[in-house]
């Protein structure tokens, strides 16, 4: 339409302002939209590495349960051990001092009549 015409549009004119305000909104919307997106990945982000932290701290804590759990074992089989060597010792004790005359109870009472 090359005929040396022009449109005029209104500058008052409330559909082209309803358009125009229309969009406006929707563009901070969508700039909103993109902050939040990029503050929840930064708090994806943050979350992810509170989750990876703690998950590392917890199989940590169970392989010291591990390892404390077989030291537990290691000392109830070492403190057995030593249970039934004190009773062999001990019963070799008191065969021996019951074989020697210097440990052998002396009755004083019948001594004495």
């Amino acid at each position: 339409m090359d005929d040396g015409t022009f449109t005029t549009i209104s500058l008052a004119d409330d559909s082209a302002d309803r358009g125009s305000a229309a969009l406006y909104p929707k563009q901070e919307d969508e700039f909103f939209i993109m902050n939040c997106d990029i503050d929840g990945d930064l708090e994806n982000q943050a979350e992810m590495e509170e989750k990876t932290r703690l998950i590392n701290q917890v199989l940590e804590l169970q392989h010291t349960l591990e390892d404390l759990s077989a030291r537990v074992d290691a000392v109830k089989e070492e403190n057995l051990k030593l249970k039934s060597e004190n009773q062999v010792l001990g019963q070799y004790i008191e065969n021996l001092m019951s074989a020697s005359s210097v440990f052998q109870t002396t009755d004083t009472k019948s001594k004495r009549k």
